[in-house]
């Protein structure tokens, strides 16, 4: 639609509170707005300078324009909302619902009970929420039912049920956590009651609670009824150490509520912090989603109408981050402040707190799913370089260590969704070679981890990775064909000297791009195993030296002993060279004694 073609429409729109829907050619609903005057607020969009590139797109696309006139502005609120959530047009900014967060539910129903919930049914029953954290609503439920004696059964209890004799006290009965209204014990007055000031509490209303605590333990007290006036004693300790623990604000405040935005690209973030008598009673992040390149201020100014209604109440007073137009954002019932210190500054920075913590969680996830579908792509590739039969997701990877013969040891690495699984990783001990042959040290650890693997039943990799040449390549196939796995498992060698890749039976190597990404996973892979295994292997020699020095052979100097003297003098030979003074400080005189008498020194 251009201006041109706007202009024959707009004496047909009245300057009263409303919805309008912008719509296609094809009939499809583009974009919902509710504005105060509908006039200048469709009118703002046919001019020739628009904000946005998206803005233009819109107006390109507009075929029609539908309007609807409500009597005010919070009823045009709750039209677009509606309609915005039944039809999601494009163009519309994304509030995402509470669907998956947690309700306390007051069950309407004779007898209510009280439990957690994340479906709203629409049956007359009231939903108090929504909680960030199940686990904390479960602590705030059972935190209640310590207070007061609710009923947890699903019976019908209805006065004609009740009456029939049809249903007996349970255990919660007798253990105190119930009266018995199934049975009649307890009247649904009093009953209610305890819901109202359960509702208080959930609500944030604490005096009121307090209060009525009090005066049942000085009436029970006053009728020397002496048990249960401590009984009540108790319950309202519980409750002034809950709202202790709940008030993190001055006490002064009250009614407020109290916002903040934080932005990340496309989407943005808006704490939510709700007041009451000094105790923050609700918190809550909302995401909400740019269509329009939209500014900061018109995205906290559409969400705070709707997160109020959608949070139910009304505080007298909004503290925001930064100032916004109230009457173009429908706030004008609300006082507005931006704080600049103070208490009120705090609930506006605690409000950003937990914005930035939703936005440093959603950036996180970006970024591991970033990281997988690289790392997928890079599997993709390492797939083609090697004409493997499936995706590469498991990849294995051996190398030996030894020195002229002495203290072989061999690694294991895994790679898992083309990372290191460092939890899989394994160590092995050569027990059946002798002297230093890197074949048959290759043939006995691939043997011994693969028929491991058969034994226990797991899974086995896509692709195993020799370092080492042609030799330890068929050492390696030797040990899967007694296995009976060579068809079942892809295996190649990579040699360190020119970073060939070998392929069992192949004379010449296989030829790969050395700028593939697919090569340097499997050269990460092979490096990765090489420093394992050197490491392993240098421990081992370590510990073989200390075994074989000459303090070995002296009796009376046990272990610690030795490794004392080697930590101190760091040699057998300036051992020899220190004072006698020196060595009896270290280990006491009469070992010292041992060791100069055992190498002929002088006290």
């Amino acid at each position: 639609m251009t201006p041109e073609e706007f202009k024959a429409q707009q004496p047909n729109i009245p300057g009263q509170p409303g919805v309008y829907q912008y719509i296609d050619e094809e009939g499809k609903l583009l974009y919902v707005g509710k504005a105060k005057d509908l006039r200048k607020r469709v009118s703002s969009y046919f001019r020739n300078k628009y904000d946005s590139q998206r803005i233009r797109m819109l107006v390109r696309r507009i075929a029609r324009i539908d309007i609807t006139v409500v009597e005010s502005e919070k009823d045009a609120l709750l039209l677009e909302n509606s309609l915005v959530k039944q039809h999601q047009p494009r163009y519309n900014i994304q509030l995402k619902d509470d669907k998956s967060f947690p309700f306390i539910c007051i069950k309407n129903e004779p007898f209510p009970r009280i439990f957690m919930t994340r479906r709203v049914v629409q049956d007359g029953s009231e939903y108090l929420g929504p909680y960030t954290s199940a686990k904390k609503t479960r602590g705030i439920l059972q935190f209640l039912l310590t207070l007061f004696p609710i009923r947890n059964c699903a019976l019908s209890l209805t006065p004609r049920n009740i009456a029939s004799g049809k249903f007996k006290v349970c255990l919660e009965y007798h253990i105190g956590n119930c009266l018995g209204p199934c049975e009649g014990l307890q009247q649904e007055s009093d009953y209610l009651e305890n819901i109202a000031q359960v509702r208080h509490i959930l609500r944030g209303n604490f005096a009121p609670v307090k209060r009525r605590l009090r005066e049942h333990m000085e009436t029970c007290a006053a009728k020397l009824e002496f048990e249960r006036a401590e009984n009540y004693r108790k319950r309202l300790e519980n409750l002034e150490d809950y709202q202790a623990r709940s008030t993190i604000v001055s006490p002064a405040l009250d009614n407020v509520d109290a916002f903040a935005l934080a932005s990340l690209g496309d989407a943005a973030f808006i704490g939510f912090v709700r007041v009451m008598q000094g105790t923050v009673v609700q918190t809550r992040v909302t995401e909400v989603r740019r269509k329009l390149d939209e500014p900061d201020d018109e995205l906290l100014g559409y969400a705070i109408p709707l997160m109020l209604h959608e949070a139910g109440g009304e505080a007298g007073e909004l503290l925001l981050p930064f100032a916004l137009d109230e009457e173009a954002y429908g706030l004008s019932a609300w006082q507005l402040t931006v704080p600049q210190r103070g208490d009120k500054r705090k609930l506006v920075e605690l409000a950003m707190r937990n914005a930035l913590q939703a936005k440093a969680e959603r950036s996180s996830r970006e970024e591991e799913r970033e990281k997988k579908e690289k790392r997928q792509n890079v599997l993709e590739i390492l797939q083609k370089d090697f004409r493997l039969p499936m995706l590469p997701e498991h990849i294995e990877c051996f190398d030996n260590s030894n020195f002229h013969g002495t203290d072989p040891v061999a690694s294991l690495v895994v790679f898992r969704h083309g990372k290191p699984a460092k939890k899989d990783y394994r160590l092995f001990h050569i027990k059946t070679v002798v002297g230093p042959d890197d074949f048959a040290s290759m043939r006995e650890v691939v043997g011994r981890r693969y028929k491991r693997l058969l034994e226990e039943n797991e899974a086995l990799p896509q692709l195993v990775v020799i370092d080492g040449g042609k030799g330890q390549l068929s050492a390696a196939v030797e040990a899967l064909d007694e296995l009976g796995l060579r068809d079942q498992v892809t295996v190649v060698g990579i040699a360190k000297k020119l970073e060939e890749i070998f392929y069992p039976g192949d004379t010449l190597p296989m030829l790969i791009d050395k700028r593939s990404v697919g090569l340097k996973v499997i050269q990460q892979l092979r490096n990765e195993a090489h420093r394992f295994a050197i490491s392993f292997h240098r421990d081992r020699r370590s510990a073989s030296a200390l075994k074989t020095t000459e303090l070995e052979g002296i009796a009376g100097i046990g272990p610690k002993t030795r490794e004392a003297l080697l930590k101190h003098f760091r040699s057998v030979a300036k051992l020899k060279e220190a004072p006698f003074g020196d060595v009896a400080g270290l280990i006491g005189e009469a070992r010292a004694k041992v060791v100069f008498a055992h190498f002929g020194l002088e006290e």
